[in-house]
């Protein structure tokens, strides 16, 4: 595989691959990082690319697992997985996103169990198939719906619990 057929294949998800980075490591410096190790292990397998029915959900179980051995290395010490230094700062993000609503649901997912946010992450903003999660994260379908509907839950109940905060 040639640099312009590997560029084709995995600048389209560069976004994508550091959302989910970001969400896992909440440090956007970390996250940069962390796509950058991985960009440079699919160069060095860019041969065995062309094996994988689906190079863009590869690169992503490759981010999700390179995030989550990042976090239990010792040199995550410094790493935080709660929201403390997470902040909306990215012009383009925002743009996206757009609207406070979206941001406080943002902000309430950093407080899910780590599976529900990663699944919530793939579904709702990465807008994976099922399918295409159950690869990536190596969990049955009926799992990530369990996990996906349990974390949906917790989010509306939580943004109804803020709503009507104080009123009678």
């Amino acid at each position: 595989m040639q640099q312009k057929e590997f560029l084709e294949i995995i600048l389209p998800v560069k976004d994508k691959l550091f959302r989910l980075a970001r969400r896992i490591l909440v440090s956007t410096d970390e996250a940069e990082d962390a796509v950058q190790e991985v960009f440079l292990k699919l160069w060095k397998g860019k041969d065995n690319m062309e094996k994988y029915k689906n190079p863009e959900a590869f690169a992503m179980t490759m981010t999700k697992n390179y995030c989550l051995d990042r976090l239990k290395s010792k040199q995550a010490s410094n790493l935080k997985i709660v929201h403390n230094n997470f902040h909306h700062t990215d012009n383009i993000e925002r743009t996206v996103e757009g609207n406070e609503g979206v941001e406080m649901v943002l902000k309430l997912m950093e407080t899910l169990p780590e599976k529900q946010r990663m699944i919530m992450q793939l579904r709702d903003v990465e807008q994976f198939e099922f399918a295409e999660i159950s690869e990536m994260l190596e969990i049955n379908e009926t799992a990530i719906r369990v996990g996906l509907s349990r974390a949906r839950k917790t989010i509306r109940e939580q943004l109804i619990k803020q709503y009507n905060y104080g009123i009678s």
